[in-house]
């Protein structure tokens, strides 16, 4: 009878020190803090409609210098003006958003296929990597972009604009400006009637 007590003790202890092992070998500064699915986030002001943001996974990461969270499979941003009406778009395939613990410092990041699109404009602007300052209220880039309307395409390198990409300026410009006379492959958002998301490109 005692045999077969000692015997099980030993396995318990074996077992936790398997475990505990495991936990060990653990980096928690490249493990998430905390995890979302599906994220669909509303921010309002004064009871009117500012911004949607949704994401299939939200990674949030946290240790003693800074926190960030990672949307590796995209972020979609909406954006609205006073009046409840959707002016831009954002989507990209892989999106940051750092803030600093002991600097006041705090960056948005879009990567990978970012498209902004101001709704009210009918203007699109494409390029690989935007970078959103909200302290000054705008968007830019260092990188290769172009943008286009219903008449005209230019493109360059390097761009910067209001947070709502209605006064989009691009840096280094080409000297390829195309005028388009229709493209009857267009699909026009109805900003103001709209209901439900966009459609994800």
């Amino acid at each position: 009878m005692m045999i077969a007590t000692a015997t099980a003790v030993a396995f318990v202890v074996y077992s936790c020190k398997g475990k505990l092992s495991e936990a060990d070998s653990l980096d928690l500064a490249e493990t998430p803090v905390q995890t979302v699915d599906s994220m669909f986030v509303i921010q309002t002001k004064t009871g009117n409609l500012q911004m949607r943001v949704e994401a299939d996974i939200m990674e949030r990461y946290d240790n003693d210098t800074c926190s960030y969270e990672l949307f590796p499979k995209g972020l979609h941003v909406f954006a609205y003006t006073d009046g409840d009406v959707l002016e831009t778009v954002l989507h990209s395939n892989n999106a940051r958003h750092f803030k600093s613990k002991k600097h006041n410092i705090e960056q948005w990041s879009a990567f990978g296929n970012v498209i902004v699109q101001n709704v009210l404009k009918q203007q699109t602007m494409e390029t690989d990597t935007l970078y959103w300052d909200q302290a000054n209220k705008e968007i830019y880039t260092d990188c290769y972009v172009r943008m286009f309307n219903k008449d005209d395409f230019m493109q360059g390198y390097g761009m910067r604009s209001d947070e709502m990409a209605r006064n989009a300026i691009i840096y280094r410009p080409f000297n390829s400006y195309v005028y388009v006379i229709e493209d009857t492959t267009r699909v026009i958002i109805d900003s103001v009637n709209f209901i439900g998301p966009l459609l994800k490109k």
